[in-house]
Formats: structure tokens, sequence, C-alpha cells
């Protein structure tokens, strides 16, 4: 009997109680799509992080701005004017534009102070570190000349930093590994709803309001296991008929 014929039967009740035993058969009977599912996600992230991985490096350098709150926010927007970039672009003879350059920058107030930290990323540590000197080099320069404005002062450089910031790629290995777990016990429950069989007593209980007296055997499992039966004592006796 499959599952529309058992609604059609079950009177004031429209959903099936599911235990937690209930819950870990469904797994168990399925567990080879978790299993599959899960070592093709991971395969999938390892060779991902490991083949379309490329480094990010990060630095910074440090300047010191004179100026009151209201014009802070002002000076620190100009840090990233197409003139400053302009002039970085010529400084260091990139063939990337002025915009470009700008994308890689990010300029940050430190505590409400009058620090100003000047960060760069890029794929070449030494690149990342000659755009960061260069820029607060062009802005303690131009910004004279601009604004009229000259009370900036260079506090540190930024230094060649050769780790990358994006090293980690054991964290896509494991969000794979999880994403496959869930996608596979996902997959597993999909499939069990779409089962439209009737596999225990319990449920025959269920739709037909009446208790389960017995089990009859598949006839054609106990046929072939009788058939078997004789067959091993057919070759025990032509063993004792050679002895």
């Amino acid at each position: 009997m499959n599952k529309p014929d058992k609604e059609h039967f079950i009177v004031g009740k429209n959903v099936k109680d599911i235990n937690i035993k209930d819950f870990f058969e469904v797994i168990k009977k399925r567990f080879w799509i978790v299993i599959l599912i899960t070592m093709t996600s991971t395969t999938v992230g390892y060779f991902f992080s490991n083949h379309n991985h490329t480094p990010i490096y990060e630095t910074s350098t440090r300047i010191i701005i004179e100026a009151d709150n209201n014009y802070m926010s002002t000076l620190m927007v100009m840090i990233k004017d197409s003139i400053i970039m302009q002039k970085v672009q010529d400084e260091l003879e990139l063939s990337r534009s002025p915009e470009s350059i700008a994308s890689q920058i990010e300029i940050t107030r430190i505590d409400e102070s009058q620090v100003i930290k000047i960060s760069v990323k890029d794929q070449d540590p030494m690149m990342a570190m000659d755009i960061a000197n260069a820029t607060a080099r062009s802005f303690k320069s131009e910004i004279g000349n601009i604004l009229e404005f000259n009370d900036v002062q260079l506090l540190s450089e930024a230094k060649q930093n050769n780790a990358p910031i994006n090293e980690n790629k054991n964290q896509i290995v494991i969000i794979t590994f999880i994403i496959g777990i869930i996608t596979g016990i996902g997959l597993i429950f999909l499939l069990d709803s779409l089962d439209e069989t009737v596999e225990k007593e319990s449920e025959v209980e269920e739709i037909l309001n009446v208790p389960v007296l017995g089990v009859i055997s598949n006839m054609k499992k106990v046929k072939n296991s009788s058939i078997s039966q004789k067959e091993m004592k057919l070759e025990g006796d032509k063993v004792d008929v050679h002895e």
C-alpha cells in the first residue's frame, strides 16, 4: 500500500510521528549517500584551495594629520584622490590605472586620533609596501598644493610582509566537508519522503487502525533457503559416497 492510500485511511491524524530511532534508521539506510557526497565535495574543496589560491599580502604605513575632526574626514578622502594616485603611478612606473591603485588602499583613523593608517593589499608583498609608502609621500607633498594644508607628518614606513592574509586553505576544505554532510543528509530525507512503500508493522497498524497479529515471511526467500539446504545435503551425501 502506498502513502496516498495510507493518508486516506488515517483518521484524525495527518502527520506521522517520528522518533529519534526512526531518524537514525532513515540515515543508516542510505548512509552511503552521505559518504559519497562528502568525499566528493571535500575533494573538490581541496583541489580548489590548492590550484585556485592566489595569496594576498597586506602592509601599512602611518601618518599624522594635525587637523580637527571636521576637516579630518576631507583630508582622509583626499589620500585616495586621483591626483595623489596619479603621482603614485608615475613614481612607481605602474601599468595599472590610478583607480585600480586606489581600490587596493584602505584608509582608517586610529582611535579618533590624528594618526591615519594607510593599508595596501597586493599579490606582491614588495609592491604592497611600495604603494603604501609612495601614497604617504605623495599625499604629504601634494596636499599643500591642493588644499593649502601642510600639517602632515610621516610617522612610520610600511614594511614588507611576507605572510599572506588569506593563507588558511584548510578553511575551504572544512567548509566543503560540512556542506557535503548537510547535503547528503538532506538528500537522504528527500528520497525517504518520496518513498511510498510501507516497511514497518507500526505503519500498517497506523493505516488500518488494527493491531498486527503476525507477519508472513517472504515466500521466495524461504523457498530459496530450502533449495540451498537441499543442495548442501546432496553435496554432503556425495562426499559420503566417495569415501
